[in-house]
């Protein structure tokens, strides 16, 4: 059924006919369903966080039911072809660099955030699902670029952009102990990724934007779910143990760094690779 919607979705001829407001609204409607699309995973995944109770079911703690949700839509999406083995190993690789950036980030010495429920599937304090949070990033760039037919213009070497990426990991961890460098490294990023502008077809027709304009508005929809998932109480910060208040508002410029961290990984698919012109000058 889905491969089928996919077919729909991708596959349209040119539209001349098309035009002014109908033109408008008919690729707004067609952009809202390849975007719902590529949040199959996400979607799903956060609509469990709000289905499963907190006091968990059937006598399974509410982070145990979470991780066989996710590891079942995993396995659903790679048995059905919605996913290729490489964008697995790809959506496994950021799947241990969350978690790794969960044990440190919820550590007794630093205690950004707290998992406070109880379950079996829990190391370090921190349930093993919530590596399929930052996964689901992952899983939603390779289906975005898939349906989007996505193609970068003026992508800056690849050394350059991986570069950036491991200085955005880095400096998660390192601004506890010698400073937060965020924002040297945004201004970085900001020359690096300048001239980068993403081509995609929502739906007769290629649109453009620039590639920063995209990391900004996928982090501020991150930083939605994140208000979504603090206020299910599948995690707290310091500041939501009483009541729940809104995720601070500078969350949002660390996800969207961390979803160029992301973009870098899946750029470096090999099926991807061929649809990046990387810049000369």
């Amino acid at each position: 059924m889905l491969n089928r919607l996919d077919d729909w979705l991708t596959h349209h001829s040119d539209h001349p006919d098309l035009r002014g407001g109908r033109r408008f609204l008919t690729e707004f409607w067609f952009f809202g369903l390849k975007e719902a699309r590529a949040c199959l995973f996400a979607g799903l995944f956060f609509i469990a966080m709000f289905a499963v109770p907190r006091e968990g079911w059937a006598g399974m703690a509410r982070y145990d039911l979470l991780l066989i949700f996710a590891l079942a839509v995993q396995a659903a999406m790679l048995a059905y072809g919605f996913e290729t083995w490489d964008e697995v190993k790809s959506i496994t690789l950021f799947h241990v660099i969350g978690f790794a950036l969960e044990v440190f980030k919820t550590s007794g010495s630093i205690q950004s955030w707290a998992y406070p429920g109880a379950g079996y599937t829990k190391l370090f304090g921190v349930p093993l699902f919530t590596g399929f949070m930052y996964a689901a990033v992952g899983s939603y760039i390779i289906q975005a670029w898939r349906l989007f037919d996505i193609k970068i213009q003026s992508h800056p070497p690849y050394w350059l952009a991986t570069l950036a990426a491991l200085l955005v990991y880095a400096n998660f961890f390192t601004h506890h102990y010698i400073g937060d460098y965020r924002g040297y490294i945004g201004a970085f990023i900001l020359g690096l990724y300048a001239r980068t502008t993403v081509y995609f077809t929502p739906y007769d027709r290629v649109r453009k934007m620039p590639l920063l304009l995209a990391f900004v508005l996928i982090g501020f929809f991150i930083w939605l779910a994140e208000n979504i998932g603090t206020f299910a109480g599948v995690w707290q910060y310091p500041n939501q143990l009483g009541a729940w208040s809104a995720v601070h508002i500078s969350k949002w410029s660390a996800w969207s760094l961390l979803v160029i961290m992301t973009f870098v990984i899946v750029a470096n698919l090999k099926h991807i690779k061929h649809t990046i012109a990387i810049s000369r000058d």
